[in-house]
């Protein structure tokens, strides 16, 4: 580590990313003024997170464990990471899903102080451009952003919901090695609908209802057109958490001029699609071959539809994409999604409303359809009850259920419910954890479709290829990656993804093979490297 210019030992001990506790050498001690600011010991690497996952492991709950670990974010940026890094099993539910839906819901409670991202607000209209100035970094290469409004499955947290895009980045550097120095987090504020929140004394955002004027498009627009002026064509923009009219709209609005993704409706669907490629060598059926039904119709159901339609006529040409649409149904609220409503229907709903006869149950609808898929995104509790898993089962000798709703609370089943009802039959994955499951003499090991399987790869393969535009077929592409990396012995178990304690290697995969896409399509601002492998693992922080 060079000498810090200008900067005391005790500014270093403060800069988290200068900041290494007692890994500092005599060398460096003496270099960076920190003779007697920190104890005599000088430790290894190795012993440093030993004894950072000592002190994790005492906390009692998972959100004492989720603030211990923004508090070494806050001190140790390296020690962060090489520590998501090494426990990428056991602390992916720590960081991310499900533990950071309560640190979302409890943000103005547990707040740190440290800047951790930017906050614009609807007041903030004509000084989105100074905002950004304000960020110490200037080179930014991935920018996750929210306006708070459906947060997870726990709805409209307003600024509280800040707690997702710093989570996401955190997982761009911890499973992919973007730089933790390239990645901004950003909070729209335009109010929030929720009451409860709007009464907490503590709330920190603006205490006001959510704007629906056209001041909001006007800020969404602002920062974008901003973000791109002042860090490139090539800065990657993830919309995370927006309420469905929004998400959608802006997308398709912003897609074909930035370089931009939806995590909730394109990354939700990669990771998706990534299982149900894996799941073909269980179910001997080809995706093609598949009758699929969503339990939700919202951004997620919606998106992955919407790729899963996409990936059968690529597989099958023969087939149209209104051809492949018709082989999905959607059940909403009101019951299974179908022409006769198509006049209250939301736009994101048509494609998908198909001239049958009423169903007004999830149940009734599985009967008339006969699926072999079953995809839940819902977010209601136990919509998958006995009586769905055993139709289920009984139509089909190895149904394909995935209960994605998340957190926990909010899934549609578990996984021990669906093995059981199913009495083992079900190819089950789910959006948080779950622990394997014993059922008689076999073990079953739930997969987790967590979009963490995608986003970072992607993100890293869009920032190391300079890609200025992220397009659906790079799901796809991601999404057939991911289930490249699926082994026998993954599948052995029940399981269609690989093990998270492998996902810095997927991520590389993902990202190699999404930077030769881009380049192959004209996206990229870099010249055509010796080996895209090679490329994408040298822009890898390992920290």
């Amino acid at each position: 580590m060079a000498p810090a210019q200008n900067s005391t030992g005790f500014n270093v001990m403060h800069t988290p990313s200068l900041n290494k506790g007692l890994e500092f050498t005599a060398e460096e001690r003496e270099a960076n003024n920190l003779r007697g600011l920190v104890p005599s010991a000088i430790w290894s690497p190795e012993l440093h997170l030993q004894h950072a996952m000592a002190q994790l492991r005492s906390k009692a709950t998972p959100i004492e464990k989720y603030i211990f670990m923004q508090s070494m974010q806050d001190r140790n940026e390296q020690l962060y990471y090489r520590m998501l890094a090494a426990h990428t099993h056991e602390l992916m539910p720590i960081v991310y899903t499900p533990t950071v839906g309560q640190a979302c819901t409890d943000f103005s409670h547990i707040y740190r102080q440290t800047p951790r991202g930017v906050y614009i607000s609807i007041n903030d209209l004509g000084h989105v451009r100074e905002i950004l100035d304000n960020w110490p970094e200037q080179d930014i290469r991935a920018i996750v952003f929210t306006d708070g409004e459906r947060i997870l499955g726990l709805g409209d947290l307003g600024i509280n919901g800040m707690g997702i895009p710093i989570g996401k980045l955190a997982l761009y550097t911890a499973c992919a090695g973007v730089h933790p120095k390239y990645c901004l987090p950003v909070t729209l504020d335009v109010g929030t609908n929720t009451q409860s929140i709007l009464d907490d004394p503590f709330y920190m955002g603006l205490r006001q209802r959510r704007d629906r004027t056209e001041a909001y498009d006007q800020l969404v627009d602002e920062f974008m057109t901003e973000a791109k002026a002042k860090y490139g064509p090539q800065v990657l923009l993830q919309f995370e958490d927006f309420g469905n009219t929004n998400a959608f709209r802006l997308l398709h609005k912003y897609q074909p001029t930035h370089c931009t993704f939806n995590d909730d409706i394109q990354g939700t669907a990669s990771v998706v699609l990534g299982g149900l490629f894996a799941a073909e060598q269980i179910t001997q059926k080809s995706l093609s071959e598949h009758k699929f039904v969503f339990m939700g119709a919202g951004e997620a159901g919606t998106g992955i539809a919407d790729l899963i339609a996409m990936a059968i006529t690529k597989e099958d040409p023969e087939k149209s994409i209104e051809d492949a649409r018709k082989q999905i149904y959607l059940v909403d609220s009101k019951g299974l999604v179908i022409a006769e409503r198509k006049e209250g229907l939301q736009h994101h709903k048509l494609n998908y409303a198909h001239d049958v006869p009423a169903a007004s149950t999830l149940i009734e609808t599985i009967e008339r359809v006969q699926p072999s898929v079953l995809i839940g995104v819902c977010t209601i509790a136990k919509t998958f009850n006995q009586q769905v898993c055993e139709l289920m089962a009984s139509i089909n000798e190895r149904p394909v259920i995935f209960a994605l709703s998340n957190p926990t609370s909010k899934a549609e089943c578990t996984a021990e419910e669906a093995y059981t009802w199913t009495k083992g039959k079900c190819v089950f994955a789910s959006g948080s954890p779950f622990d394997p499951v014993t059922l008689g003499d076999e073990v079953f090991v739930p997969g987790q479709g967590n979009n963490a399987y995608v986003f970072p790869g992607i993100g890293l393969g869009v920032v190391a290829g300079g890609l200025t535009r992220v397009d659906d077929t790079i799901m796809l592409v991601a999404a057939r990656t991911l289930a490249d990396h699926v082994t026998d012995d993954d599948l052995k178990t029940g399981s269609v993804y690989p093990p998270l304690s492998k996902i810095r290697d997927v991520s590389l995969k993902i990202a190699a093979a999404v930077a030769e896409y881009g380049f192959e399509q004209g996206y990229a601002t870099i010249e055509k490297p010796e080996s895209w492998t090679e490329l994408c693992q040298a822009a890898m922080y390992s920290p």
